[in-house]
């Protein structure tokens, strides 16, 4: 008698320990399950925030390059820094025509001067007065485009 208690007993108790562990294992299988739908959505949010980010960027750097090409042509000296200047634009052109492979010179002067335009102000806010000129004399120089929305929606096309 005692030992069949015995035997009940511990079968009892590995019966509960196998319907424990399993219980366990079902629950840590729906946990990981759980938190592979959290990684897969908070992957695709990512996803989702940088292709939205990426024109905001894209603005950014060039701003920051019309900004370096304004401080470059007003330092310019006469004969090298000409020169130099000129070099830089052809560098930046050849730049923004792989970005635009349709795009012509007069779209990239427009765009030029969309975005120097910009940021004309903050450039000139930078100088010493003794030195710096009038914005209007500045902003007289760039080229007149035809449309200016017409240009932002093709530069928009041109970087899509």
């Amino acid at each position: 008698m005692l030992l069949l208690f015995r035997l009940m007993r511990n079968t009892v108790f590995v019966a509960m320990l196998l319907v424990s562990l399993a219980s366990t294992a079902v629950g840590m299988g729906v946990w990981a399950v759980s938190l592979a739908g959290q990684v897969t959505a908070m992957t695709a949010s990512a996803a989702a925030t940088a292709i939205a980010n990426r024109k905001a960027i894209a603005t950014a750097v060039a701003r920051t390059k019309a900004k370096a090409r304004l401080r470059r042509v007003m330092v310019a000296l006469p004969v090298a820094g000409l020169a130099a200047a000129a070099v830089f634009e052809r560098q930046d052109y050849l730049e923004w025509k792989e970005d635009n492979p349709d795009g012509d010179l007069e779209a990239y002067a427009c765009e030029l001067a969309a975005i120097s335009g910009e940021v004309v102000d903050e450039v000139l806010q930078e100088l010493p007065a003794a030195v710096r000129p009038p914005p209007e004399t500045l902003l007289a120089r760039l080229p007149a485009c035809a449309d200016p929305q017409a240009l932002a929606d093709a530069a928009a096309r041109l970087d899509g």
